[in-house]
């Protein structure tokens, strides 16, 4: 059993704070946080005034993150020192683990887990942790895969973060379910595999640019949704012949802030905040009850009662446990793991020190009191096989210890073959089952580390700058119909092979991605059941046939291509398309024959059967940020695309 983490965060005041000549009523004196009452200043309190002036508050951490040049000033590499190794030795026990960052609206708590440029929080500190930690096992015989979901919980709606801003309307109201063995979970939210920090963080990146936020009296940018992103951290070795596999999950939770309703808001602001409240609410309701329960727990065993689980057990005095509503909001029924269940936990509190937020900070403070008396039980998640391996070692040790006993008694005692014949094929039997298990479990893990390598290193190279995704299987290929995607979509795959991206608008698609400028086609040839993607490196890329004698960067064979048909010129990510002495070149169906710049989703044809869609995705990401703001729409994005303005 382990109680939750509880930890204190005092930001900076506010320019709204200073405007308002607010005063500093928080005080930190190591893990102990003092609150004033200043309304109490210079007054008496009469009889029966229960009012305190100070109120003292004890946390596990408590951290002053007001003033840079004080001592006693903590950093974000300090929170991650002391919370984010605690969430990482966890996972690598195998143990789930949860941070959830709570408190006002502006009070920093997207700060916290997220931080800036220079400055990174918790979500990247511990991704990029769980990487340095893995590369510190290279040469050891232990296989990890890392799979990552990011989700937002708006307006009591799940919506996933990381699918592409063109998915359907309906990955925008996933259900929630709950499984009988592993708990809740969302239907249909994407799973990522990354094999390394860099396209982990672009996933944060991405989901973030999606996530919705919104001016309120309070901050000027304010989270209006809960941002739940989650890592599924597997790792397995062989220790003694013997398999190990265990299996974490991670939860790193930015949770919307509270805040009092102003009657000036448009009435979708009222309604976000009354979705946010109420999930809010709700979120200090299970808080308390499971507060309320584990002091009943402790109380029946120290009178060396046993009791049930939550809803049925009898406490001191015959109190019954308390019911937990979970199910009241998608929140904490996403958290039911977290919080009295199987999971590490670790709440952080964030709070501001000025004296006109003090009603605010005290709820805050009384939350997270109640949270720290919150009892977890976290266990070991170990594969069922991987168990099962074990208890059948134990069992066959157990049977050659009977027969060896047996076999030393024969000397002086009669020798009872029915019952060593019985013993021996129960052992061969065992025997057996372990072995078939063994190599069941080493095949899967074989697949998924080769699963892995294909991500990191791309499918087939044919020459320094393209990229073949071969399938094996009948499919269908297109590409992606979000003109801002970067992807390529094959179809009708029946398994994970590529195991690049699957979307969640179709379970039958995987997407392929690249980080750099590209053009997508088919493979030149009709036998060839693959995708072609050509990586576009800084500066020229020549396109011609292989008759060129001067070996062009792209060999293209076929009617119309000449030996040196078109230069691809990259200068910072801005890329043009350049024909060569009137070579057939089309842009979005008109022929060109000067360059011109190319623009994210461009088709271009080559001679008369080489297509390709161009993809850039540094300009894609800057669109996808333009339209998440409402400044550029998609069908600016489409015409645009159809007018190019040649150069």
């Amino acid at each position: 059993m382990a109680n939750v983490k509880v930890a204190i965060r005092v930001r900076p005041l506010s320019k709204r704070e200073l405007d308002a000549k607010a005063q500093f009523i928080i005080q930190i004196n190591e893990n102990t946080t003092s609150v004033t009452n200043i309304k109490l200043d210079g007054t008496q309190e009469g009889y029966g005034d229960t009012r305190e002036r100070l109120k003292h508050f004890v946390f596990d951490y408590s951290y002053w993150s007001v003033d840079q040049n004080s001592p006693d000033y903590s950093a974000q590499e300090q929170i991650f020192q002391d919370l984010g190794t605690d969430v990482l030795a966890s996972a690598f026990e195998g143990y789930n683990a949860c941070v959830f960052a709570y408190g006002q609206t502006g009070t920093g708590k997207t700060y916290t887990m997220m931080g800036d440029t220079d400055r990174l929080g918790l979500i990247p500190r511990i991704s990029e942790g769980l990487f340095s930690r893995i590369d510190d096992h290279v040469g050891e015989r232990v296989t990890f895969k890392t799979e990552v979901s990011y989700l937002e919980i708006y307006n009591e709606r799940v919506r996933d973060l990381l699918c592409h801003p063109g998915a359907k309307a309906n990955t925008y109201s996933l259900k929630v379910r709950e499984h009988p063995e592993k708990g809740p979970y969302v239907q249909d939210l994407s799973r990522h595999l990354v094999s390394d920090y860099t396209s982990l963080e672009r996933l944060i990146q991405r989901g973030n640019e999606n996530r919705t936020t919104a001016a309120t009296y309070i901050h000027d940018l304010s989270s209006r949704s809960h941002a739940i992103f989650t890592i599924y951290f597997s790792q397995a070795k062989l220790e003694d012949n013997l398999p190990r596999e265990v299996v974490s999950k991670i939860h790193l939770v930015d949770l919307a802030g509270s805040e009092r309703a102003d009657p000036n808001y448009h009435k979708d602001r009222l309604k976000e905040g009354a979705n946010i409240n109420k999930s809010l609410v709700t979120l200090g309701t299970v808080i308390s009850a499971l507060a309320e329960n584990s002091l009943l727990s402790a109380s029946t065993e120290s009178f060396g009662s046993i009791g049930d689980d939550l809803g049925s057990s009898v406490g001191k005095a015959g109190k019954k446990m308390a019911f937990i509503p979970y199910r009241d909001s998608v929140l904490t029924w996403l958290l039911k793991d977290s919080l009295g269940g199987n999971a590490k936990t670790i709440m952080i509190a964030a709070i501001s020190p000025a004296s006109i937020c003090y009603s605010e900070t005290i709820n805050t403070l009384r939350y997270a009191r109640r949270a720290k008396r919150i009892v977890n039980r976290p266990k070991i998640n170990e594969d069922p096989n991987v168990r099962l391996i074990r208890e059948l070692r134990a069992e066959i040790g157990r049977l050659k210890k009977l027969l060896q006993n047996h076999d030393m008694r024969s000397s002086s005692m009669s020798l009872n073959e029915d019952r060593n014949q019985v013993i021996t094929e129960m052992l061969m039997r065992n025997e057996e089952k372990v072995e078939q298990l063994t190599k069941d479990w080493s095949d899967k893990w074989e697949e998924t580390q080769s699963i892995i390598q294909e991500t990191r290193l791309g499918i087939r190279r044919p020459s320094s700058v393209g990229v073949i995704v071969e399938s094996q299987l009948p499919h269908l290929i297109g590409m992606d119909d979000d003109m801002l995607s970067t992807g390529i979509v094959i179809y009708h795959l029946k398994d994970s092979r590529l195991g690049l991206r699957r979307t969640c608008c179709s379970p039958a698609a995987v997407i392929v991605d690249s980080e750099l400028p590209h053009l997508i086609g088919l493979a030149d040839t009709l036998l060839s059941t693959g995708i072609v993607m050509y990586r576009l490196k800084d500066g020229k890329t020549i396109i011609g046939t292989e008759e060129n004698e001067d070996e062009p960067d792209i060999v293209l064979d076929g009617p119309f291509m000449e030996k040196e048909h078109c230069v691809i010129r990259n200068e910072n990510n801005t890329v043009y398309l350049h024909p060569i002495n009137g070579a057939a070149c089309a842009v979005n169906g008109m022929d060109i024959t000067t360059p011109i710049r190319l623009k994210q989703g461009a088709v271009i044809l080559l001679g008369k059967m080489h297509m390709f869609r161009f993809n850039n995705p540094f300009e894609a990401a800057r669109l996808r940020r333009e339209r998440s703001t409402g400044s550029v729409s998609i069908q600016h994005i489409s015409q645009c695309n159809i007018l190019h303005q040649t150069i």
